[in-house]
Parts: C-alpha cells; structure tokens; sequence
C-alpha cells in the first residue's frame, strides 16, 4: 500500500497519489466535423512534439483531408503507397461518386491497409497517433480512420548471451512483443496456446501478453496474476523487472518468486507444465510463474541430453552448489570453535600459516569474499572479451599478493576461490543471487557459534523456503510437501520412455 500524504488541496500536490495520470489534459471528448477545429485542438495536445506530422490534402478539387503520423516509427513507404498513391494520384475510379465521410473511403477500399478502426474520441486518436497509427480526418465527417502503418527498429532474433547451451535452440527473444509471440507460436501451434493482452503504465502504455495453454494451467495461479497484473499502478514500465517486483509476494526475501528466461523453448516447457508466461513489449525477458527453488537449478541441457550423463552433471552440480555456500563457513567454525574435528597435520599447517596474519578468519574471509563479489560484478559491467578474466584471474592476483604481504593466510584464499568458482555451476544467474548473499549471514552465524550458528542459520533458511509460497505453489515443491509423482524431475531425470513431464505442477487443483 502506498503512503498517503495529508496536504492543503489548494496547493498543488507532489505526491504520488495526486500525480496527473496519462493524457490527463487531453479533452476526453469526440472531434467534431470542422477540421480546422480538430486540427488546432490536435495541435495543441502535441505541442513542442517536432516528430508530430500533420499534412493536409485536398482530393476531388474540394475534399479536405487531414493526415497525422509520428516521423521515425512508421513506414513511409506504405503511407505512399497504400495511402497518398490511391487518394491524390490514382483518383477515384468513374462511378464511384465524390469522397465526403470516412465511411466511403472505407466502404470503396480506397486505402489498402491491413488494420484499421474508426475512431471518434480525441485521447483514442491521439494514443493511436503515439504507437504508429496514421490519423486521417475528412472536413465535415466527425470520425477519424486510424490505420496502423507503424516500423520500429528492432533487434534480430539472437542466441541469449545469458543462458548459453551446448545443445538445443540458438533463438532467443527481443525486445518486439510480436516477435516473442511468434516465437512461442511456432513452438506450439495450438488454438490452446492463450494469449491475453493488456496495458500497464500510466504514462508508457506498455502492452503485456499473458500466455498460458488452456486446459494445463492452474486456473487459480492465472486469475491471482490476472488480479495482481490489474493492480499495478505506475506511471512508466521500461522492463519486465517493473512487473515482477509488483506482483511478488515477499519483497524481502531473497529468493525470486518468478522466473525469467530469454530462451523460447524454456518458456514453452513451462506452459507445457502448466506455469504461464508474462512478456513485457520492450523486455527480451519474460516471466514465469509459479516456479519452485530447484526450477533455479535446472539447465535446459538437462532436457536434452541422454539421461546418464543429465544425472551426472545433475548431482555435480548440486554438490558444488552446496560447496560454494557453506565451505567458508564450515573453514571458520572448524578452525575457530572445533579444532578437533580437523586431522592434526592438516590444523598444524593451517595455524603456521596463519601465524602472521593480522586478521580474525572472520574478518579475513569477509574481505576476500567482498573483493570476489567486487570482481564478479566488475566482470559483468565490462566488456565480454575481458569480463570472465578479471573475475576469475583478478581474485587468485589479489589474493596471491595479500598472501605475500602477510594480510591474509593462503588457506582463506584457496577457500574462498574455491567457493566462487564452484557457484559458477548454477546455470541461471539469478537463481545463484540468493546464494551468494546468504553466505555472508551464515558467516557470521558461524564465526560467532561456530557449527551451532551454522545448523541454525541452514535451519532457517529451510524454514523460509518452505514457507514461501508463490502464487499459491509451495517454494520446494515436490520435496516440501512430498509429491511422490514429481520427484523424478529434481535428483535425477528419468528416460522418456518412463516419464511425463508435462504435468501441471499444482496438482492438487488438477482432477
């Protein structure tokens, strides 16, 4: 809930409440049929707009015409053609009559464009103006014919830079809403594939589709996004982000509750497990809901290697995961509060190597992590050809020369080096996220109780994930509740002979 500020109503107000919303001084009112009216009140609403076009014609000797476009994002040469061409050079063919109302231009097909709608409302007119539409206005006729004539710049389908796989689609989506659509409607031609459309923004407009396939998914979860997506109130959406931070449900856990994905088949084997879509018009990345905690984990690989080596990979990847998250916290509890639990030489070697440092292990750990965090994100800012090499290669450089130094002890190093090249196996990098903020707070646990603090802080993480509940979908899910039927796609995948994995993931609401 937003917070509402109590202010004197004869001053203008600052909040956000009382911020003027879209088009908010435009006259919501019908134009009339003296176009030189239409035209001044039309003109004022795009005041100071130098991309705002407006050409007038004459056909016929004495027919008046008024056309308004946005210069830069239509096609020119479909105005020329399908709509200058036919009304000035062509003529009208003999028998038709003369040229008065809109209505006749429609009904004698004199302008060839695919879509068109006649419109009467002057804010109507003048968002359709905005998104790529020609206005054409007749004197004396009180409805305009808006025609969609609109040529963005757009981005190629490309392979997504994120989510690289060895085998499977090279397509990814981009910014251009009917694009992505296309691509998902290629995967799965079906009349069952739904695609719902509305605009978010007060301000921007911005056109999201809904996709779901009818009869799969969980009718609850779509009418809760439905719902949620009806309630946004913004003045602009530039991303998908916007609308995921909106409709979550727990905006200080550190775990995401939707998904996001540039990759068109990820999408469609979620609509096929019964999740939805949410694509955003200018955002390559598009949502998925409801996802569970071992979704994250998941590489589209898995689908579409055989399942020996899926398995393989699979475990590998969840013992270096949960390796990357504890290992510096097990080093500070066992070498701090239980030396006796490590092997005496390997205890002996690590306190003569620690001998000279200067720092606690906690303190010395927290500042390698840091700088590993530090170096990670220097990485992904820079340029592709020089990123992974000034994560990786800058913290063993760094951490060798706080070695020679005597700042920090070679053991803290080999640790944490370890620990952020092992997180590199998570294949979605926001999936990972969570992990790496939540070593730090077991770090602490563990610096200060030693193994106790750590079963406590892995405690309450667990505690948290199983209640969370996105959507209406449990977190660790089907570990948490035990679905039995499901746990053959989390520890290891089965052949395809023996399993489905198209089946919905709440199956409770299913018959």
């Amino acid at each position: 809930m937003k917070d509402v500020n109590v202010v004197n109503r004869s001053e203008k107000s600052t909040t956000r409440e009382n911020k003027p919303q879209i088009n908010s001084d435009i006259p919501r009112q019908n134009i009339g049929k003296n176009i030189t009216e239409n035209e001044q009140i039309l003109k004022h609403i795009f005041q100071n707009c130098s991309d705002i076009l407006f050409r007038e014609m004459t056909i016929q000797g004495s027919t008046k015409l008024l056309l308004i476009y946005v210069d830069g994002i239509i096609n020119a040469d479909i105005i020329m053609t399908n709509v200058l061409k036919p009304l000035i050079y062509d003529g009208l063919p003999q028998g038709l009559g003369t040229i008065e109302t809109i209505s006749q231009i429609c009904e004698k097909n004199l302008i060839s464009i695919l879509q068109t709608k006649k419109v009467s409302d002057i804010g109507d007119i003048t968002e359709h103006i905005l998104k790529g539409n020609i206005a054409i206005l007749v004197d004396g006729d009180d409805v305009a014919l808006l025609g969609n004539v609109s040529q963005f710049e757009t981005r190629s389908v490309q392979e997504s830079s994120g989510e690289i796989t060895l085998r499977g689609s090279r397509e990814g989506f981009t910014e251009k809403l009917r694009t992505n659509t296309s691509l998902l409607r290629r995967i799965l031609p079906t009349p069952k594939l739904k695609m719902e459309s509305l605009q978010i923004g007060n301000l921007t407009k911005t056109e999201v589709v809904v996709v779901y396939l009818e009869g799969i998914v969980s009718m609850s979860v779509l009418n809760e996004v439905r719902n949620r997506l009806n309630q946004i109130q913004m003045d602009g959406i530039l991303e998908s982000g916007y609308i995921e931070e909106s409709i979550e449900e727990s905006h200080f856990s550190p775990f995401s509750q939707l998904g996001s994905t540039e990759r068109p088949d990820v999408i469609a084997a979620g609509l096929l497990e019964g999740k939805l879509g949410i694509i955003t018009d200018g955002s390559p990345y598009v949502l998925v809901a409801p996802i569970t905690f071992w979704g994250g984990l998941q590489a589209p690989d898995d689908y579409y290697e055989r399942f020996l080596f899926v398995n393989f990979s699979r475990w590998i990847r969840y013992v270096f995961i949960f390796f990357s998250v504890v290992s510096p916290s097990i080093y500070i509890a066992l070498t701090n509060f239980h030396p006796e639990m490590v092997p005496p030489k390997l205890m002996i070697t690590i306190t003569a190597l620690r001998e000279m440092s200067p720092f606690p292990s906690v303190i010395e750990v927290f500042m390698m992590e840091l700088m590993f965090e530090g170096l990670r994100e220097a990485g992904i800012r820079l340029p592709q050809q020089i990123g992974p090499l000034v994560t990786v290669a800058g913290a063993l450089v760094i951490g060798e020369a706080a070695v020679r130094a005597g700042i920090i002890s070679a053991p803290i190093v080999i640790v944490v080096s370890a620990a952020g090249i092992a997180s590199f196996v998570i294949p979605r990098y926001r999936a990972g996220f969570p992990l790496r903020i939540l070593r730090f707070p077991l770090l602490i646990l563990s610096g200060t109780f030693g193994l106790l603090g750590l079963a406590i802080g892995i405690i309450v993480i667990i505690t948290h994930l199983i209640q969370l509940s996105p959507f209406g979908t449990p977190y660790l899910a089907p570990v948490a509740p035990l679905i039995p039927r499901r746990l053959k796609d989390v520890l290891i995948r089965q052949p395809r002979k023996l399993a489905k994995y198209n089946v919905p993931e709440n199956e409770a609401e299913q018959p």
